[in-house]
């Protein structure tokens, strides 16, 4: 069982006690396959039950069997308590290792059945699983923390960039490690980058947010809004295109860029390097942006200017040293380069374990 991670771990005493201060819902979210993010989730459920917390566990894909199902490669287990309270489908409620008590079966779909919202009756191994949909998953957590939980953690199994969203959590732990580069440099530098990303300045103008918070997730309406908040919709075919359709669109009097979706280095290859820095790109949260940390500075530094509707806030910095191509980092040295790099926010060394998902 689990109750060696602490020792095995070097995991400050008492974090998740002091999370839980701050934070009743955390999404543990890997920069890549393999970067800890289960060993991460089993410390922190393990000292949750040390500190006497009431908590659950959901997933937003299934995670929890003991091999990878895309890779085939060993992976750890999640280690539930008694009294936990945790999300199962029906095709999985069978495969728990432990006594499950079904507290209530909801409408919440999967490919594996109706979600079940259940108590651990006894400590032992689950697989966990829960609706993909961010909307979905809210109305779960909300259902799930119903039954007097101090706390719920969220492992995002399946779709990382959507799990670190705004709307599905309040904060994230974000688990980093060597599977991102054989190069200690690049990771840091590709770890940096995502948290300073998800710490994207807020667009503060109200009159500009009372007209985006108008907008629909599900619908793509490119928009530009002018210096007297008139909205402008682009008509872009598909996100390929939008680049010179917004380039065509920007003239003296553009002030604002809206962009629902992927911000990616095509969008931004098509607009013209002046228009870019004239006006700013507003995204509905950090996660949108899928440009490289190099790539992103140069343009930073040549003017561009990004805000963000909402942004995402980083509890907390998990390191893997270990990759499952037989590299590894010294474990001491990843931590403090980590650490030096992102001074504000407690970073951890996720030191053994196999490489999960």
């Amino acid at each position: 069982p689990p109750l060696l991670f602490r020792r095995v771990f070097g995991f400050r005493m008492g974090i998740v006690y002091e999370l839980s201060k701050k934070y009743k819902t955390l999404s543990i979210v890997g920069m890549a396959k393999n970067a800890g993010k289960t060993t991460a989730l089993n410390y922190l459920i393990e000292e949750a039950y040390d500190e006497g917390l009431g908590i659950g566990v959901t997933s937003t894909g299934r995670d929890g069997e003991s091999t990878d199902v895309v890779t085939g490669t060993d992976k750890p287990k999640v280690y539930l308590f008694e009294d936990t309270v945790v999300s199962v489908p029906e095709q999985l409620y069978g495969f728990a290792e432990t006594g499950l008590e079904i507290l209530k079966k909801t409408n919440y779909r999967t490919a594996m059945g109706n979600v079940l919202i259940c108590r651990v009756a006894a400590s032992g191994y689950v697989q966990i699983a829960g609706p993909g949909s961010i909307a979905e998953h809210k109305k779960l957590c909300d259902d799930m923390a119903g039954y007097g939980l101090d706390m719920i953690f969220i492992d995002g199994a399946i779709d990382r960039k959507s799990i670190a969203a705004p709307e599905s959590s309040d904060a994230i732990i974000l688990a980093t490690g060597a599977v991102l580069s054989r190069s200690l440099k690049v990771v840091v530098e590709e770890t940096l980058h995502i948290v300073s990303l998800y710490g994207s300045p807020v667009l503060e103008d109200e009159r500009a947010r009372a007209i985006l918070s108008k907008e629909s997730r599900d619908n793509y309406r490119l928009l530009t809004i002018d210096d007297e908040y008139k909205p402008h919709v682009l008509k872009a075919k598909t996100a390929l295109s939008a680049g010179p359709v917004i380039d065509d669109a920007i003239d003296e009097h553009t002030k604002y860029v809206y962009i629902p979706g992927a911000l990616t280095p095509n969008i931004l290859d098509g607009i013209e390097p002046k228009k870019l820095k004239s006006v700013t790109i507003v995204l509905p949260d950090p996660t949108r942006v899928f440009v490289g940390a190099q790539r992103w500075q140069q343009l930073k530094k040549r003017g561009m200017t990004v805000k963000v509707m909402e942004d995402i806030k980083v509890a907390a910095v998990t390191v893997n040293p270990y990759a499952p191509l037989g590299y590894s980092f010294d474990h001491d040295e990843l931590l403090s380069a980590v650490r030096d790099a992102l001074k504000d926010i407690p970073v951890f060394d996720v030191r053994t374990g196999g490489f999960e998902a």
